[in-house]
């Protein structure tokens, strides 16, 4: 892993920080709807309804972040601002 990552280019880096980030984003966005993504659940109080592509300014470069949006309300972390 650590031969991979030294002869890595920007572009791995970039690649990881987009899954990571977007996979936190599914996760809360998961929280806020009560279920998991393609899961039926008694417990769900919102659904998802498709994605909003965001352009983010890393270190590593600008990174594509896919934020979940929902059928009702507004879904939009404020980290995501900062």
């Amino acid at each position: 892993m650590d031969d991979l990552l030294a002869q890595a280019s920007p572009d791995l880096m970039r690649q990881m920080l987009q899954g990571f980030i977007n996979q936190i984003l599914s996760a809360q966005a998961d929280t806020v709807c009560g279920a998991e993504y393609g899961v039926a659940s008694t417990d769900r109080v919102n659904h998802r309804n498709g994605y909003r592509h965001r352009d983010l300014d890393t270190r590593v470069g600008t990174i594509d972040v896919a934020v979940p949006k929902l059928r009702h309300g507004a879904f939009f972390p404020d980290w995501l601002l900062e």
